[in-house]
């Protein structure tokens, strides 16, 4: 990760050109922008610093977490409970669209942790046991979804729609198999990438979140409370093989040791902007105590079938 540090109070605007040459010039070869010291008080603000970059900032489509939309391509992090941890991960690499650029703003810090961990997914894809790489690169990934009232993100967030009309074509535009079941339940099933090449650089990363949607990512008390109470096939999310078959809990523990192996942290101070490319770089969320406000943006549309 590289830091770029003002002295403190400086403009923000008044930087702009030796920011965006400074991006340029790093992002794509370290992955990872901490930007640091300058004048940044409110979101509106950030939203004017990531306008610089000539990307326009994508919508939160088939997300998998609750976010707030603060309007203007903004949205809050993940509004998980502030005890959770999420695990790293790479944004929406559970699919086969997902943003090139992703922007964290810091607009109140916690009073304690609630860092945002980050992990070099060039280093992930490397120190993956050659064995374990090979097997999911061979058979694949397949994501099944779940969306029914209170267990999870509800259909109508997810697709930004009421209409059912309008989330079959959202799916049959993005390769989703879905179908709808009693008392408005919606399936979709969907088979990803396990990693890709880098656009610019082609480097291949490991890319997926199979070590997150699978059932063992959960607690041991609430996987047994959820398959004891919906079933293996509803809930809310699992991953499998492409083919069906289950995947070795062994492997995905292995993967989990590897991103935290790589795991890098930092305190969050207020007016902190991380950029990070999508690709390069996993994220995730520490358990936090007080208040914490991340804003986040996201920008340049990727597409998997370009990407192989």
């Amino acid at each position: 990760m590289v830091c770029l540090q003002s002295a403190p109070t400086s403009s923000l605007p008044g930087f702009q050109r030796d920011l965006q040459t400074l991006v340029q010039r790093h992002l794509s070869e370290s992955g990872a922008l901490l930007i640091r010291g300058f004048e940044v008080p409110s979101s509106r603000e950030f939203r004017e610093f990531t306008s610089w970059f000539g990307l326009p900032l994508l919508s939160y489509d088939y997300g998998s977490t609750p976010r707030q939309d603060l309007g203007e391509g903004l949205y809050t992090s993940t509004e998980y409970p502030a005890h959770q941890r999420i695990p790293l991960h790479n944004e929406q690499a559970y699919t086969r669209q997902w943003p090139a650029i992703l922007w964290f703003y810091c607009e109140t810090p916690p009073q304690e942790d609630g860092e945002t961990p980050i992990a070099d997914s060039r280093a992930v894809y490397r120190q993956l046991d050659p064995e374990v790489r090979e097997t999911f690169e061979r058979k694949g990934l397949m994501y099944v979804r779940n969306y029914s009232d209170g267990l999870d993100v509800a259909w109508r967030d997810v697709f930004r729609t009421d209409e059912r009309a309008e989330v079959e074509a959202f799916c049959h535009a993005q390769g989703i198999e879905c179908e709808w079941g009693a008392d408005d339940a919606l399936r979709t099933r969907q088979t990803c990438q396990v990693s890709a090449r880098h656009p610019k650089t082609g480097v291949r990363v490991w890319f997926n979140q199979a070590h997150l949607f699978h059932v063992s990512a959960l607690a041991p008390q609430l996987r047994q409370l959820l398959v004891s109470t919906v079933g293996e096939a509803h809930l809310p999310r699992n991953v499998y093989h492409a083919d069906g078959t289950p995947i070795d809990e062994a492997h995905l523990d292995h993967i989990r040791a590897v991103y935290e192996a790589n795991s890098l942290r930092f305190p969050w101070r207020q007016g902190d902007i991380l950029m990070l490319d999508n690709m390069l770089y996993a994220h995730g969320r520490n358990s936090y105590k007080g208040d914490r406000r991340i804003v986040v943006a996201m920008a340049g549309a990727l597409d998997e079938h370009e990407l192989r």
